[in-house]
């Protein structure tokens, strides 16, 4: 009886793969077969969820939100025209500061001048 139990959690952990759960998310038959990982079967668990909950392909019959959805591709396809245009802007990291400045700042090194009025 234990040797068919232990398939049936390989079995379960074979359709998890199948289905796009992560090597690295899954449990080890051992982990629940002897309860010494519990918390790498709820990992599992969750994963298993929000894959499915990404998939939303109708076989979800649960609360959406137990579960995060996985990040998907949102690719975009940009002319040459917009790439040059974008050529022409400053980022913020680039030294615009919109007026900022340093003034009022210590020298770097010296300790802040707090005063007490």
């Amino acid at each position: 009886m234990a040797f068919k139990q232990m398939e049936q959690i390989s079995q379960f952990l074979n359709a998890a793969e199948r289905y796009g759960v992560v090597k690295t998310d899954m449990f080890q038959t051992v982990d629940l077969w002897e309860g010494k990982d519990l918390a790498a079967v709820q990992r599992t668990l969750m994963a298993l969820g929000s894959i499915a909950v990404t998939k939303d392909e109708g076989s979800f019959r649960g609360d959406p939100s137990w579960f995060f959805k996985k990040a998907q591709e949102n690719r975009r396809d940009f002319s040459d025209d917009q790439l040059k245009e974008g050529k022409n802007v400053i980022g913020l990291q680039m030294g615009s500061n919109k007026g900022a400045s340093q003034s009022g700042m210590t020298g770097y090194g010296r300790p802040r001048q707090i005063m007490n009025p």
